[in-house]
């Protein structure tokens, strides 16, 4: 009987093209974030991330250190839906550790709404939330990525919306809008030598989904939809990331990667 709670005991790979490279994680304090900012401080990238959550915040880098990581990530705390104050922050930060070669645009909230509830002002929420920052972030850096003619930008998404899931419309819709933005600046940028692709999540049994969402018959469902029986982590979400942030994705973009356990 295989335990559907138990993470799997793995030696991951390592790479050499992350190392001293900055790197900026947007959403890093916690869940998929957070795992995705341990993985590239721990392959020794010099790793920049953007939250609300300080004392999450903190302890994410905290535990960089702790692990003797060759660079102590760097954060601000900012609200990415203030479009002036999030680019400030990262002109900032880039100017600390570098120009960043590697963007990952993963904040975002899941939080349940049905479509009776959704107002103007709510939808703008969610929009601002989950989709709004991704391009201004990428508007960002990409600058510096296209005068060194290379990068990659790692949008996060969802499979919500692929899953025809009607929990959180906003969320879903917002979610979908983040593969326009991966094609059309794949195609943009594709001729500066900048890479862009999505990564999409199934669920992941991150701490706020279990605490905020999780419940028996919910997690029988999402078992009895994957091919893998057993629940998706953060660490394994973050492997696809880093593979997608090292060199050896150099001839990846415009592509949707889903981690999801194989879920239909």
């Amino acid at each position: 009987m295989i335990d559907p709670k138990a993470a799997p005991d793995t030696e991951y790979a390592r790479y050499l093209s992350p190392v001293d490279r900055p790197c900026l994680v947007t959403g890093g304090a916690d869940g998929i974030g957070a795992a995705v900012v341990e993985a590239l401080a721990r392959q020794g990238a010099n790793v920049a991330f953007l939250d609300l959550q300080t004392d999450k915040a903190a302890e994410v880098a905290t535990r960089c250190v702790d692990a003797d990581t060759a660079h102590a990530p760097i954060y601000r705390i900012v609200d990415l839906r203030n479009i002036d104050a999030m680019q400030a922050a990262v002109a900032e930060m880039a100017a600390e550790i570098g120009n960043f070669a590697v963007l990952v645009n993963n904040a975002a909230s899941d939080d349940r709404h049905t479509w009776q509830e959704m107002t103007p002002d709510y939808w703008d929420d969610r929009l601002n939330t989950n989709l709004l920052h991704q391009f201004f972030t990428i508007q960002a850096v990409a600058p510096a990525m296209i005068s060194a003619e290379r990068g990659s930008i790692i949008n996060i998404g969802s499979s919500s919306y692929m899953m025809q899931e009607d929990f959180f419309p906003g969320y879903a819709i917002a979610k979908s809008g983040i593969e326009g933005i991966t094609q059309t600046m794949a195609r943009t940028f594709g001729p500066h030598g900048i890479r862009v692709n999505t990564v999409l999540p199934g669920w992941v049994a991150t701490e706020r989904q279990l605490d905020k969402w999780w419940s028996p018959e919910g997690e029988a469902g999402t078992l009895a939809e994957q091919a893998i029986k057993r629940r998706i982590y953060a660490k394994e979400f973050a492997q696809m990331v880093l593979f997608l942030a090292a060199d050896d994705g150099a001839a990846c973009t415009a592509q949707q990667f889903l981690v999801d356990g194989g879920r239909r």
